[in-house]
């Protein structure tokens, strides 16, 4: 049974499935007067079908059913119609699994008895995420001419599948958690995945946890009424208002004090954020992103990420590989920055010569991508050829490529990649005579990151036995 569109503008298409004639019946004439294209399916085979002729933009289907199952139907509907956004109907005693089924692609769940004001206000937002779905296929064809993805750049095998998981997570409303080393590219992958999302037209609002003093954290994050503390001479939104409709993107989330990270995981579970000396709650409509250089785990065990908060944040982690474990993709990147330096800067630089190249090719890249397109940039600034020789890199980097003799390589065999790092660091900083800011552009790590790393080789060193 089909109810078909009156008005000469094409209806959204709905494809409801469900064996229980009742709940099928009920729905689907909700659908059609909200103004819905709908087909019906009293399992999950016929749902299957179906769908392969209606090609639906939303499909809404119990979580249990006969010959195909709603997660089922999800696994072949990604595969035959993957510009469908599915919605789950689930009873209360299989909410944990449709609860995994959202990691799987699930858009969201609804549990029986079905909630029709909150089925109706979901509606608009699944169709808004099969457009996502539908621009994220024809990116894909591109990704396989240009090998890239939003703004990041790469063809390796750990770049693919960071790709993979951004298509997935982008069009979810899911918290997403980016860990890598500092330079691997955590915040272009949250914009990326911002603007492959259906909040695309809102705000992305980037925090950075570490650069902000602890005492202004909080009111920067939840903002503060007149009056809230010595200061506060307005009101003041927080950057969660700010990013409503949009994304807020938390940087270093672990550098943040574990009694804020308790009130921030308070609004990722209630939706809605109170001003400091506020009394009202605001509602929150913002996809939240959130970045550490810690791994997650590690950073749990030590304390500086609430475990609450961890498991919260991580329905979809990405890790970012660092440059030194996807070297191939160097040439890549170094003629895509450039041409990003090019344009900036007027030249008419072609491209990086072969010895360049291998000199780029042998370094550790302690600073990851970042540090890369520092070097190009300072390279392009100083080229007026056609291509970049080794004379142009800079001799700040140049000097990473040598031991104090002078020779390449001169790493002792059996030094640890933390030993190597804290070798590098203190290097760079008897280069530049202790000056700190410069070693840690230099370095293209945050001042703060650098100050933390010096700290914790001073304890260390203080130990006894150390």
């Amino acid at each position: 049974m089909m109810c078909s569109a009156l008005a000469p503008a094409r209806k959204p298409r709905i494809l409801l499935a469900d064996d229980e004639e009742a709940a099928r019946t009920g729905l689907q004439s909700l659908l059609c007067d909200w103004g819905y294209e709908v087909a019906v399916a009293s399992d999950g085979q016929e749902a299957l079908e179906k769908a392969e002729t209606f090609l639906p933009e939303v499909v809404i289907t119990d979580l249990v059913m006969p010959k195909l199952d709603g997660i089922e139907l999800l696994n072949e509907l990604q595969r035959q119609v993957p510009s469908a956004t599915v919605i789950i109907l689930t009873g209360h005693g299989t909410i944990e699994t449709a609860v995994t089924a959202v990691k799987e692609g699930v858009y969201d769940y609804v549990e029986k008895p079905v909630d029709v004001r909150r089925l109706r206000l979901l509606i608009p937002k699944a169709l808004k995420r099969a457009d996502t779905l539908r621009e994220i296929t024809v990116l894909r064809k591109k990704l396989k001419e240009t090998w890239g993805f939003g703004g990041l750049v790469g063809k390796a095998a750990a770049m693919r599948e960071v790709y993979q998981l951004i298509e997935l997570a982008a069009p979810t409303s899911a918290p997403v958690l980016i860990w890598g080393e500092s330079g691997t590219g955590k915040e272009v992958a949250a914009h990326s995945i911002h603007d492959f999302s259906s909040q695309a037209e809102g705000p992305f609002v980037a925090v950075n946890c570490a650069a902000i003093p602890e005492t202004l954290l909080e009111s920067e994050i939840f903002g503060h009424e007149k009056g809230a503390f010595t200061g506060a001479l307005e009101r003041r939104a927080g950057c969660f208002e700010l990013a409503q409709s949009g994304t807020i993107f938390l940087d270093e989330i672990a550098e943040m004090n574990p009694s804020t990270q308790a009130k921030f995981l308070r609004i990722l579970q209630e939706g809605t954020v109170r001003r400091l000396g506020g009394k009202t709650e605001l509602p929150v409509d913002a996809r939240v992103v959130a970045a550490t250089n810690k791994d997650p785990m590690k950073a749990v065990k030590d304390g500086t990420l609430r475990e609450d908060l961890y498991y919260r944040l991580n329905v979809f982690s990405i890790a970012m590989p660092p440059l030194r474990e996807r070297r191939e993709d160097i040439p890549l990147l170094a003629q895509t920055f450039v041409e990003e330096f090019n344009t900036k800067y007027g030249k008419r630089v072609k491209s990086v010569d072969d010895a360049t190249l291998r000199m780029l090719s042998e370094h550790s890249w302690p600073g990851n991508v970042r540090e890369l397109r520092n070097t190009i940039e300072r390279a392009i600034i100083g080229c007026d050829a056609e291509l970049i020789t080794p004379a142009h890199v800079p001799r700040d980097f140049a000097g990473y490529m040598r031991g104090e003799s002078g020779e390449a390589g001169c790493v002792p065999v059996g030094m640890t990649l933390a030993e190597l790092e804290q070798r590098l660091i203190l290097k760079t900083l008897e280069a530049t005579g202790n000056n700190k800011t410069r070693a840690a552009e230099i370095l293209a790590i945050s001042l703060k990151t650098l100050h933390n790393k010096l700290r914790r080789y001073r304890d260390h060193a203080s130990r006894p036995g150390a």
